[in-house]
């Protein structure tokens, strides 16, 4: 199974699939590796105390490229454009599970961890519903 979302039914005859459905595209938008990796980078971080503030940015912003990069790696299929829709829906979905969690957004004064939870639902149950046109 390619983690590509397929739309159209001759972009599936070729693969052997059907096309993806909103749960199919639930699974394909969300960059769970990388946000699996986030939670283990998170539990390093937060178990000493001799990482400074802005440490804690800068491998958020590292994660960040890496999310995108990674989803284009995952959806590339040779002799088709990329996927770009799906790689920033996916890169917004790092963003907003990061968010959810904490991680460096809980030092800024506006932030509370029912915004990331209604952030997480709310996305969540929204991107599925964007159809990549590629």
């Amino acid at each position: 199974m390619t983690r590509r979302i397929i739309t159209t039914q001759y972009q599936a005859a070729g693969l052997g699939m059907e096309t993806d459905q909103y749960a199919d595209r639930l699974l394909k938008y969300i960059p769970a590796d990388v946000v699996g990796a986030w939670i283990a980078i998170t539990g390093l971080i937060n178990g000493t105390t001799s990482i400074p503030g802005p440490v804690f940015w800068g491998v958020f912003f590292v994660m960040l490229v890496l999310a995108a990069l990674w989803t284009w790696r995952q959806t590339s299929i040779p002799n088709k454009p990329p996927a770009v829709t799906q790689i920033v829906v996916a890169t917004i979905a790092f963003v907003v599970w990061v968010f959810a969690l904490g991680g460096p957004f809980v030092a800024l004064s506006f932030y509370r961890p029912v915004y990331g939870s209604l952030a997480l639902i709310l996305y969540t149950l929204a991107v599925p519903l964007i159809v990549p046109r590629e």
